[in-house]
């Protein structure tokens, strides 16, 4: 599900990602910005508005609960699930997770399914907001890319 919004504010988006949205587009993004994420989440990628994605890497992670955490555990990643994260993050699919790191489509699920084990999220929306907010992976827009 890929969501156009004018609303960008955290609550929000945490709501349409809680029930299931890999995509969250605000209504000015430009035309291609747009187009560019119907066909990524039609490929089973996760795409956020770069306006989204810029103000979530300013921001510092926020506990869940709402109120003040002592010392956040954060579980350690084994090299290979925070490369799967990475990739994941960027929207690539399982299929191109796999062939980009010389591993089966099968071993992807399964980092997959661990990291959302070990973070407790239960979507790959969820994994991408954790890796960007929580600074675990490199976040770069289309325009870094290039």
């Amino acid at each position: 599900m890929l969501i156009l919004s004018a609303h960008s504010d955290d609550r929000y988006i945490e709501g349409v990602t809680s029930l299931g949205a890999v995509g969250f587009i605000l209504k000015q993004s430009s035309l291609g910005d747009l187009s560019r994420a119907i066909r990524e989440t039609a490929k089973g990628g996760t795409v956020v508005s770069p306006a989204v994605q810029k103000r979530l890497l300013e921001s510092p992670p926020v506990p869940r609960g709402g109120g003040a955490t002592p010392a956040k555990r954060v579980p350690r990643l084994s090299s290979r699930e925070a490369e799967v994260l990475q990739l994941l993050s960027e929207g690539k699919a399982n299929k191109e997770t796999a062939a980009e790191l010389g591993i089966s489509i099968k071993t992807v699920e399964k980092h997959r399914q661990r990291l959302m084990s070990k973070l407790d999220i239960h979507d790959v929306a969820g994994l991408t907001r954790y890796a960007v907010t929580a600074g675990v992976v490199e976040c770069r827009t289309r325009d870094s890319i290039a």
